[in-house]
């Protein structure tokens, strides 16, 4: 018995959410450890911070507040939120086709 459409479309909408929450938890993780203080010679720190500076690349210094950890919070912040929203957006769409 071979799948039917609604199980492929199914499919393909928690693939696009899963990579979309993931993308997310990266730019999140590195807001995290940025407010922490990670030390950024550790090589995750270092590889977290490269992954979110990608994803986030179009929104990282969007803003231009005074203090730093504003910048990061609502830059990063602002990529995480769009990534969610458009991610499940899109997958709640394909379930329904």
């Amino acid at each position: 018995m071979s799948p039917g459409k609604g199980t492929r479309s199914s499919t393909a909408a928690r693939v696009i959410a899963v990579v979309a929450d993931v993308m997310a938890a990266i730019i999140g993780l590195w807001i995290l450890m940025y407010l922490l203080d990670a030390n950024r010679a550790n090589d995750l720190v270092d590889f977290v911070r490269g992954a979110a500076r990608w994803l986030a690349g179009w929104s990282y210094d969007l803003f231009t507040f005074d203090e730093a950890w504003a910048r990061v919070v609502a830059g990063y912040g602002l990529a995480a939120a769009v990534y969610l929203f458009v991610g499940h957006a899109v997958a709640s769409h394909i379930r329904r086709y």
